[in-house]
C-alpha cells in the first residue's frame, strides 16, 4: 500500500489534472478579465478569510508578480491573532462594505475573492459589494463541499451563486481527502495548492495578454536577487495607494 505522502501527493496531482481539464476556459476568462484592466489603467485586488487570505497575499509583492495587485487583509479575519475569533467573524454579515472602504476600489477594477467552502457571510457580501462599485468579481471556491452545505448569508446564496465567474479548486468536500488508519478524519487540505496555482495562472495570462494589448504590466523582481533598485521605484510610485507596502 501507498504511503500517506505518495497518496498526497497523487490526490494533489489529481485535482491540478482536473483543475487543467474542466476549468481551463474559465481560467483564461478571468485572465482576459485581468489582462484588460491592467492595460486600462486599472487593478487587480485579492481576498479571502482564514487559509483562504494567503491566496490573497499570493498576487503581493513577491518576485514575478503584479506591482498593481492589492491583497485586501484584515487581522479579524485571519488566523495569526485569533483563530478562533476569525472563525466567527467571517460568519456575521454587515462586516465587508465596512472593509472595502478601506480600499481605493474602483469601476474597472477586478477582484478575486478565495473561500473554500464558500458558505460564510463575509465572502459573499465582499462580492456584492465590489460590485456595487462596478468591479468584476472572480471567486475561487470548492464546489464539491459548497453544494453539501447551506449559506451562512441571509440570502441563502453561496461565493458560487454570486459571482461574476466562479472556478472550482475540484477539491473534496472539507478539504482534506486522505483517509488514514486511526484518525478519526481525514487529512490533507489541498485548497492552498491548488489556489495558488489557480491565482498565478490568471496572472500570467493576464500580463501576456496586456502586452499584447500594448500595455506592459509592471511586476516586482527578486530582492534577492538584483530587485531592489527596480522595487524601490514601484514602491515609492504606489505606496500611497497600496495600504500594505
Amino acid at each position: 500500500m501507498k504511503n500517506a505522502m505518495t497518496r498526497f501527493y497523487e490526490a494533489a496531482l489529481s485535482q491540478l489534472e482536473q483543475l487543467r481539464s474542466t476549468q481551463w476556459n474559465k481560467l483564461e476568462q478571468a485572465a482576459d478579465w485581468v489582462g484588460a484592466a491592467l492595460a486600462n489603467d486599472h487593478w487587480l485586488y485579492a481576498f479571502g478569510t482564514g487559509h483562504s487570505h494567503l491566496l490573497a497575499e499570493e498576487i503581493f509583492f513577491r518576485a514575478g508578480s503584479l506591482a498593481r495587485g492589492v491583497p485586501m487583509l484584515d487581522s479579524k479575519l485571519m488566523l495569526h491573532e485569533n483563530a478562533i475569533e476569525a472563525t466567527w467573524q467571517e460568519r456575521k454579515e454587515g462586516y465587508a462594505a465596512q472593509f472595502l472602504s478601506l480600499y481605493p476600489v474602483e469601476a474597472g477594477d477586478v477582484m478575486i475573492v478565495a473561500s473554500n467552502s464558500g458558505r460564510n457571510a463575509v465572502p459573499v457580501e465582499m462580492v456584492l459589494e465590489a460590485q456595487q462599485r462596478g468591479l468584476k468579481v472572480i471567486a475561487v471556491t470548492n464546489l464539491a463541499h459548497s453544494r453539501q452545505w447551506p449559506s451562512r448569508h441571509r440570502s441563502g446564496k453561496n461565493l458560487a451563486d454570486v459571482a461574476d465567474l466562479t472556478i472550482d479548486n475540484c477539491g473534496v468536500p472539507g478539504d482534506a481527502c486522505l483517509d488514514l488508519p486511526g484518525m478519526p478524519d481525514k487529512v490533507g487540505p489541498t485548497s492552498t495548492i491548488t489556489g495558488a496555482m489557480i491565482i498565478n495562472v490568471i496572472i500570467v495570462q493576464a500580463i501576456e495578454n496586456a502586452v499584447a494589448r500594448g500595455f506592459q504590466p509592471e511586476i516586482y523582481i527578486s530582492s534577492n536577487s538584483c530587485g531592489d533598485d527596480h522595487n524601490e521605484k514601484l514602491l515609492q510610485k504606489y505606496k500611497s495607494r497600496i495600504r500594505h507596502l
